[in-house]
């Protein structure tokens, strides 16, 4: 989303995409964004030489923008002494790093430490970070806060929220029929951190007639068993496309984001931005990855673990729908302002700033 919407306000920038080989084996040009897509990137891999000679070909660039997740970068060295190459070769004039996680000692992930640690070095120009809890956190750790800015993450306006709900049912498969009640959804993947164990618990009390949907790849078989147990439940065992889970959070009436975080971890979920352009009520857990609900509408966060807590909002939310929705307006007008091409604008005068 970040590259399309530089495209759609900056016509004439060049931008490259070095992606991983899950993008396909040739490179392409991205037809929404502009962009030149290069598959060159392995995943969990620390050899980056591909990356380079890519950049060498094009006679390298002003600005290397690096998005990383540790689940592409493992401990992060190999990137470190790439940048540095990629440097002293001039193949990039500055370095920007987007860290989506950063951690704390507590999280007792030594690499991840290490690597954060190592961020001061001359070779990173910029920093950035999601949510001020990653700003204070990496501060801590001895980066400087000059070289830190804070950007939220970008939301999208959900396109489908006026949509017709047989018109969405038909585009993601589900009869009409198997609905009933008040429709509610947890969207992305279905792992035990998403803290589904402790919504179908919660939801084994609630006082209101409901449809649970739950959508996506199963990564826990014990999460598995629990779903296909409960009888007010729509299974769509699949991975979502974009498209489909913007349709899916247009569908619903209450999204529930149950998330059990693990310790010294500090994130920003994507899935809340998503869900938070669609106007609807959000109930979540206060936990690092949901700081921006939490911050904007505390009385929709809960205890995390604890499926009383959740059974209480949900009859609250229930009981009193309107009022929960109009008290969301404050997160739903943080939603107008961290629009995708809003956030677009605010990289763009970053990567001048480092530029001059």
């Amino acid at each position: 989303m970040l590259v399309s919407s530089l495209y759609s306000i900056h016509r004439d920038l060049d931008i490259l995409v070095l992606a991983t080989e899950l993008s396909g084996i040739e490179q392409y040009r991205e037809a929404t964004s502009g962009a030149y897509v290069y598959p060159v990137l392995r995943e969990k891999s620390n050899d980056y030489t591909r990356s380079l000679d890519v950049l060498a070909e094009k006679n390298g660039t002003d600005i290397l923008h690096i998005e990383h997740e540790y689940g592409i970068f493992r401990d992060g060295l190999g990137l470190l002494s790439v940048v540095e190459e990629a440097k002293k070769e001039r193949l990039a004039k500055k370095v920007i790093v987007t860290l989506h996680t950063v951690y704390h000692p507590s999280s007792g992930r030594s690499d991840a430490l290490f690597f954060q640690k190592n961020l001061r070095a001359r070779a990173i120009d910029e920093i950035i970070v999601h949510s001020r809890l990653q700003e204070f956190e990496l501060e801590a750790q001895g980066v400087p806060m000059d070289k830190i800015t804070r950007i939220p993450h970008g939301t999208l306006i959900n396109p489908y929220i006026s949509a017709p709900r047989d018109t969405l049912c038909k585009s993601l498969g589900i009869k009409g029929e198997w609905l009933s009640g008040i429709i509610l959804v947890t969207p992305g993947f279905i792992r035990p951190d998403k803290g589904l164990d402790v919504l179908l618990n919660a939801l084994t009390s609630i006082r209101f007639p409901y449809t649970f949907i739950v959508a996506g790849e199963f990564r826990d078989t014990k999460i598995k068993e629990l779903v296909e147990n409960n009888n007010n439940t729509i299974v769509i065992e699949k991975y979502l496309s974009h498209d489909e889970i913007l349709k899916l959070i247009a569908l619903s009436d209450m999204l529930v984001l149950p998330y059990k975080d693990k310790p010294g971890t500090y994130s920003v979920s994507g899935i809340l931005h998503l869900s938070m352009g669609s106007l609807r009520p959000i109930i979540g857990t206060r936990v690092p990855r949901l700081i921006e609900l939490y911050t904007r509408a505390p009385r929709m966060c809960v205890t995390p673990g604890s499926a009383k807590d959740l059974e209480k909002r949900l009859n609250w939310a229930y009981d009193n729908y309107d009022l929960a929705t109009a008290y969301m307006s404050e997160l739903y007008a943080y939603a107008a302002r961290t629009q995708w091409i809003r956030m677009a604008r605010r990289h763009l005068v970053l990567y001048k700033k480092v530029l001059s």
